[in-house]
C-alpha cells in the first residue's frame, strides 16, 4: 500500500514535489523551533499521545477529559481491532520481504521470491477473545487479501528493479524497492507529546510520512502526518513539507487503494498546534467539554450515550 504507481509517481514529481520544495511554512512553525514546546507552562507536565491530538472521532474532544481526567477506558470497536490488524500485515510482509532479500542475496531471486510468496499471515490469536467468530472469520479473510495483495506489489517491484539493474546489491536493491521504514519510532517530547511514538512509515527519498486507514476520507486524519512531521523537524532538523493517507477499503475480495498526498502547511501546523493546546488546557484545568455530534467509531461512544 506504501508503494506508488507510474502515474503517482509522474504526478507527485510534477505537482507536489516541487510544491512542497517551495512551500513557504512560517518559521515558527517548524517543528526544528520547538526544543522547548510552545505550551503555556501550566500545561506543560501534560504529556498526550499523538492519536490524542490528532483523532477528531469526538469532536469536543471529550474522549481525552473521560480517559486523562475521570480514567475511564474506552471500548475498542471492530474497525480499530481490524485498523490495528491490518497495520500489522502490511508492516510484516514489508520487514519479511527485507530480511529475505538481505537473506538469500541477490543471486537467488527465486529463493527470495518463495519466501516472500510463503510468507505467513501473522496469527490473530491476540484478538480472537475480542471478535465474535463471524468478526474474526472477516477479519481474517481480509488480511489474507492484504496480504497477498502487499506480496503481489513487493515481487513485482523488485522484478522491475532487478530488469533495470542487473549488478545491484541487497543493500541498493531493499533501497530502491522497499524505500521505506515501517513503524518509524520517535520521541515526541519535544512538542509535548510521548516519547514513544511511532509513524505508520516514512519515506527519507523527499521526506514523506505516510499513514493508513482503513475508514472513509475524513479532513482530521491530515492532522496525524502533521504532528509526525512536526516531530520529525524536531528530531532531524531537515523541513517535512509532504504527507500522504492512503486509504485502504475492501470490495468483496479485492482491495482498492486511494491516496491522499497533501502540503503540510501552516495551516495544518496551526491546526495540531492549537488541538495540542486545547486537549491540554482540558485535562490540566479537568474540564468536560461536553458531548457533540460523535462518530459511533469512537471508544468512548458507549460512555456518552449509553450501549
Amino acid at each position: 500500500m506504501y508503494f506508488f504507481a507510474d502515474e503517482e509517481k509522474k504526478h507527485l514529481l510534477r505537482c507536489h514535489l516541487p510544491r512542497a520544495r517551495e512551500q513557504g511554512v512560517v518559521e515558527e512553525l517548524r517543528g526544528w523551533n520547538w526544543h522547548q514546546p510552545p505550551l503555556e507552562p501550566v500545561y506543560r507536565d501534560v504529556v498526550l499521545a499523538l492519536y490524542e491530538v490528532a483523532n477528531a472521532y469526538c469532536p469536543t474532544g471529550r474522549d481525552v477529559y473521560l480517559r486523562r481526567v475521570q480514567r475511564k477506558r474506552g471500548r475498542p470497536n471492530l474497525a480499530m481491532i481490524q485498523g490495528i490488524i491490518f497495520h500489522a500485515v502490511v508492516a510484516d510482509v514489508i520487514v519479511a520481504a527485507k530480511r529475505a532479500i538481505y537473506s538469500e542475496g541477490v543471486a537467488n531471486y527465486r529463493a527470495i521470491v518463495e519466501r516472500i510468496q510463503n510468507h505467513p499471515l501473522i496469527p490473530l490469536d491476540e484478538w480472537a477473545e475480542q471478535l465474535s467468530k463471524d468478526q474474526l472469520d472477516d477479519t481474517l479473510a481480509k488480511a489474507e487479501i492484504l496480504a497477498t495483495f502487499e506480496k503481489t506489489r513487493v515481487l513485482a517491484r523488485l522484478q522491475e528493479i532487478l530488469t533495470r539493474q542487473p549488478y545491484i546489491g541487497e543493500d541498493s536493491l531493499v533501497s530502491l524497492a522497499l524505500p521505506i521504514v515501517v513503524e518509524q519510532k520517535l520521541d515526541g517530547s519535544f512538542l509535548g507529546l510521548s516519547p514513544n511514538l511511532s509513524t505508520d512509515a516514512f519515506v527519507f527519498w523527499e521526506p514523506m510520512v505516510i499513514d493508513i486507514k482503513f475508514d472513509r476520507q475524513r479532513n482530521f486524519h491530515r492532522l496525524t502526518t502533521t504532528g509526525y512531521a512536526l516531530v520529525m523537524e524536531a528530531l532531524y532538523e531537515f523541513p517535512v513539507n509532504l504527507g500522504c493517507i492512503v486509504y485502504g477499503e475492501f470490495r468483496g475480495d479485492r482491495l482498492i487503494v486511494k491516496k491522499d498526498i497533501h502540503i503540510i502547511g501552516d495551516e495544518l501546523r496551526q491546526w495540531f498546534v492549537e488541538t495540542r493546546d486545547e486537549k491540554a488546557r482540558l485535562v490540566t484545568e479537568e474540564i468536560d467539554p461536553g458531548k457533540g455530534e460523535c462518530y459511533e467509531e469512537c471508544p468512548y461512544h458507549h460512555i456518552c450515550w449509553g450501549g
